[in-house]
């Protein structure tokens, strides 16, 4: 059964060469539930929410399979929120949902698969500061992985915790796959 391994908010906010000065991609699990509003986990930051966020990505979620390729892919650990992720899930292939797939997690959170993480330069310094990869190439290699994990919309509110059951809802027939996506 797909399940909520981990809920992961920012720790603090980093500086960053990018063109808003700071990031909110140092998150890390937290205890206990976490309130999701429209714009995503409360206690969490969206520092740039033209590129990674607003409310057509308001929370990110990654998958515990893909964290563990990695992990055997470049000899280093992913522990839950270093990719900047809101939610670490596991039980299903997170990149094979389909755009529109929905997400009923715990007791009435609903949330809307629309579209794929794009990795960019700041998740690269982060993954470099963090020991795990060089910064360099890193953007290309995690792009040509198709292990991006998906970006989702809130449509009800409430909470999430660690442990809580997904209960996928397929999108429409012929919605295009998360990996599919192109922007319009």
């Amino acid at each position: 059964m797909p399940s909520v391994l981990a809920v992961c908010v920012v720790s603090a906010l980093r500086s960053d060469a990018g063109p808003v000065g700071v990031t909110g991609i140092d998150k890390r699990p937290v205890d206990g539930p976490v309130r999701v509003g429209t714009y995503g986990l409360y206690a969490d930051v969206q520092a740039d929410r033209e590129r990674h966020g607003g409310l057509d990505q308001a929370v990110y979620a990654y998958g515990e399979e893909d964290a563990e390729w990695w992990a055997r892919e470049v000899g280093s650990e992913f522990p839950p929120g270093v990719f900047g992720e809101n939610l670490r899930v596991e039980g299903f292939d997170v990149n094979a949902v389909r755009l529109g797939d929905r997400w009923r997690i715990g007791g009435g959170v609903l949330l809307e698969v629309t579209r794929p993480r794009k990795p960019c330069q700041t998740f690269a310094r982060w993954v470099e500061e963090q020991g795990i990869a060089p910064a360099s190439g890193w953007v290309k290699r995690f792009a040509a992985a198709g292990r991006l994990g998906p970006y989702l919309r809130v449509l009800r509110t409430g909470e999430v915790r660690s442990g809580d059951a997904i209960v996928v809802e397929p999108a429409p027939r012929g919605a295009p796959g998360l990996l599919e996506w192109a922007p319009a």
